[in-house]
């Protein structure tokens, strides 16, 4: 397929700058792909989807505030530097984007923090934009992270066109977040609220975590026509045995399983047995799905409205259906639907 077949005109005021007051009752459309029905719920309807020994997987990574804003050296010209990856915790080396970038150069020291207590020396150039810095701390490795904490914020996406608000910290973050290491969070999760897990608990419906620590492979645009010459940037998986046993056993028992979220997607399909079972999986993973593509452990998913040509609606596409998609899209287009990060949700059913 090629990239322009994802174009779609998105107006500014479809995309939520904010969440839902409450987080479960954000808007749910529910594409049924045997029938070509849809329906129009809130997302606290999900549950009647589901039934006991039905399973949802959910990516537990949690959003570490990535952005920091330093000091350029003698010009004191401010620069945003947003973390990407951790490459050497001993070294305190990471790869990080930086704007504008034009002004940053190897050698070039920034300042962080209004007693420039965190210093940061450029010492590769990896990308246009991208660049690897070495920060310069005097203290231990876990003093060295809670400076990082307390310098950097939350990083909201920049489609929402706003300045980060307090309750940002916690309404960007899903109630299940637990492994620190995502640069963004993994949205489709911010739909649950305790109260729902709480329901579904009691109905018996099960919830395995996978791990995948999203950072710009999840967000890079798509720059090539032909999407299978897209190379995505590397993510971090992680699947233990006791996730696999619940999904192997759900898989067995022929009961429902649900990838919340096209990262948790993604996680599963990197990890799939020659009998389409999952294994244990620690790894690297670049993974880009796109249609057409034969899905193993999922049979229903659950997802937002994504931006044009994003690889996170190719994803959807390949799961729904192209044109069972784009039908979707069109309809949340003309029945008020949000798009984006704080935007409803999708869920995608047989």
């Amino acid at each position: 397929m090629k990239l322009s077949q994802f174009g779609y005109d998105l107006p500014e005021d479809r995309i939520a700058k904010y969440p839902s007051e409450n987080r479960d009752e954000s808007k749910l459309m529910v594409l049924h792909r045997k029938s070509g029905e849809i329906e129009h719920k809130l997302f606290k309807d999900v549950i009647d989807y589901f039934n006991e020994d039905d399973i949802f997987v959910m990516n537990d990574t949690k959003v570490f505030p990535a952005r920091l804003y330093g000091n350029k050296e003698k010009t004191g010209a401010r620069i945003e530097v947003f973390l990407l990856r951790e490459l050497n915790p001993t070294t305190k080396l990471w790869d990080v984007l930086v704007d504008p970038a034009r002004k940053i150069r190897i050698g070039n020291k920034l300042y962080f923090g209004e007693d420039e207590s965190l210093v940061a020396e450029v010492i590769d150039n990896t990308t246009s934009r991208g660049r690897t810095l070495r920060f310069l701390y005097d203290g231990s490795y876990e003093e060295f992270r809670e400076k990082l904490n307390e310098l950097g914020e939350t990083p909201l996406p920049r489609e929402l066109n706003r300045d980060v608000e307090p309750e940002d910290e916690e309404r960007y973050q899903t109630i299940f977040a637990a492994n620190e290491g995502a640069v963004a969070a993994p949205v489709a999760g911010l739909h649950f609220s305790k109260h729902l897990l709480k329901r579904l608990e009691i109905k018996g419906v099960n919830v395995a975590h996978v791990t995948m620590h999203i950072g710009l492979g999840t967000f890079s645009p798509v720059e090539v026509e032909d999407l299978s010459k897209h190379k995505m940037d590397s993510e971090q998986a992680i699947i233990t045995q006791e996730a696999c046993d619940m999904v192997n056993k759900a898989i067995d028992q022929k009961k429902n399983v649900c990838a919340v979220g096209t990262t948790t997607m993604r996680t599963l399909e990197s990890s799939v047995s020659s009998d389409g079972h999952l294994n244990p999986f620690n790894e690297w993973t670049n993974k880009f799905i796109f249609p057409p593509y034969e899905f193993s452990i999922a049979n229903s998913m659950i997802t937002n409205f994504h931006h044009p040509k994003s690889t996170l609606m190719m994803q959807a596409a390949a799961f729904a259906g192209y044109d069972f998609l784009k039908k979707a899209y069109d309809i949340a287009l003309k029945e008020d639907y949000k798009f984006s990060t704080y935007g409803d949700a999708m869920l995608i059913l047989d």
